[in-house]
């Protein structure tokens, strides 16, 4: 007589990592503050060294201990010679920025929904190299004086591999991948100030490295710092996708994917907040890019007649607005909804630079300074409101669109806020900062405007079901 079949053994399920591993796994912090700091270095350096080569091909070496222009020692004409060397470092900036930029906007939205299947590390790992492929031609430009084309040669291999944008986006979607939805504002806001004390650091020794040894020294560290995010990616990052599965890199599908964030039929309602959000971050980043490229020119000329060690101490007031506002939110988010300190940081941005335009004295700047402290608190609750209008297979799709915002933002805010400031001068030195106050009134109006039709019952029944009033 046949045995009777026997019942299949299972296996013990697994029981789910403690709460100590799960605070033990490598978090993608470190991977941003190597990256942002390799980049702090570099884009400064490269641009002195772009005066320096060019003005030294047109045999202009520049002037010796001169005073800023516009505080009282500038007689007769300006240099035609100066004013032609700043056009050409100019061009040569705009040539490797919209060149970095376009090739990335296509790279970006190719790895960033291609992560969503395969994993954020290989979205890691790429740009982390590209950018020490960057900081390698730099160097052999440097060594071999070879002709500054080759910066933007650098740039759109960088670009290729999706640059620092992507690097930018895939630690973001990391964030969201491995924090629960009540932690992930806190954690974008960690990340964020990652980006502070990295360019903190980057632009207080970056300047004084160069002074001291030239060029080549501290593009060693960016080429070293590059590297060494590259393999943090690679060898210490834990994989933060639960579900992996193969997919074709070179596929329209990805950029379907990001097309479908903002048009897909389905919860129409968190589509259409999407949209509002994304208008609010743009017009947010795009006004702090802009006065921040400005706040060295206007110390810089008078009343306020800066020197280089004020001028330092300033950058590195602006800098620390990422560390207190993180701080900030943190206590805030004890007592107000993430919106709410949102709304106050923005309270605190537009009364800073209301302030800043103002300023006729040291003490009257630094002041503005200090009311910018929580300036930085409503990136990261925008952030983390557009990953939870999404579900977690379209994270990395969502922050390459962002990505690609932000570089949008920085070029807006170039071609904006740099030519704004010569046409006021003659009426108000600091009317750009003003006129970027007034545009954080929308991005203002748009986040309260969401959170009252969220908490109005009237309209609660055309809010997307699959998010909990927990979540908001």
């Amino acid at each position: 007589m046949a045995a009777p079949p026997q019942a299949p053994v299972m296996a013990a399920p697994q029981p789910p990592p403690s709460p100590t591993a799960r605070r033990c796994r490598p978090s993608a912090e470190p991977l941003l503050f190597l990256a942002t700091l390799s980049l702090g270095l570099q884009v400064p350096l490269a641009t002195q060294y772009l005066w320096d080569r060019l003005g030294a091909e047109h045999g202009y070496s520049g002037p010796n201990g001169s005073s800023p222009a516009g505080c009282g020692n500038d007689s007769g004409d300006p240099d035609p010679l100066r004013q032609e060397v700043e056009a050409l470092v100019s061009r040569w900036n705009l040539y490797i920025n919209l060149g970095g930029f376009f090739v990335g906007l296509f790279s970006v939205t190719l790895f960033g929904p291609w992560s969503d299947s395969v994993g954020r590390r290989p979205a890691l790992v790429l740009p982390a190299v590209g950018m020490a492929v960057q900081a390698a031609i730099y160097l052999l430009v440097m060594y071999l004086q070879l002709h500054v084309a080759y910066f933007l040669l650098g740039r759109l291999l960088s670009g290729l591999l999706g640059d620092y944008n992507l690097i930018l986006a895939s630690c973001f979607a990391y964030v969201a991948d491995t924090s629960d939805r009540r932690a992930r504002t806190f954690r974008v806001a960690i990340l964020e100030a990652c980006l502070g004390v990295a360019g903190m650091l980057a632009s207080i020794g970056g300047g004084q490295w160069r002074k001291a040894q030239g060029y080549i020294n501290p593009f060693w560290l960016v080429l070293a710092t590059s590297l060494a995010a590259a393999l943090y990616a690679a060898f210490c990052l834990q994989e933060s996708v639960k579900q992996q599965k193969p997919a074709k890199l070179l596929t329209l599908s990805h950029y379907k994917a990001v097309y479908r964030l903002y048009t897909a039929p389905e919860h129409r309602c968190s589509r259409r907040k999407l949209a509002l959000y994304s208008l609010a971050f743009f017009l947010l980043v795009t006004v702090h890019f802009g006065t921040k490229d400005l706040f060295v020119l206007y110390e810089l000329g008078a009343p306020l007649c800066w020197a280089s060690d004020l001028i330092g101490y300033g950058s590195a007031a602006s800098y620390l607005a990422y560390l207190s506002s993180l701080g900030g939110l943190r206590l805030l988010q004890l007592f107000l909804e993430d919106t709410w300190v949102a709304e106050i940081g923005l309270i605190s941005n537009i009364s800073g630079l209301v302030v800043i335009s103002l300023a006729t004295t040291t003490s009257l700047m630094f002041t503005g300074y200090g009311i910018l402290f929580l300036s930085m608190a409503a990136t990261p609750v925008i952030r983390a409101k557009l990953s939870k209008l999404v579900g977690e297979t379209e994270q990395g799709a969502l922050f390459a669109s962002v990505a690609c915002v932000e570089g949008l933002c920085s070029l807006v805010a170039t071609g904006v806020f740099n030519s704004l400031y010569p046409l006021s001068l003659h009426f108000m030195r600091g009317f750009p900062f003003l006129f970027g106050a007034i545009i954080l009134l929308i991005p203002a109006a748009i986040v309260g405007w969401i959170e009252i039709w969220d908490s109005n019952p009237e309209y609660s029944h055309f809010s997307d079901t699959s998010l909990s009033p927990a979540d908001g």
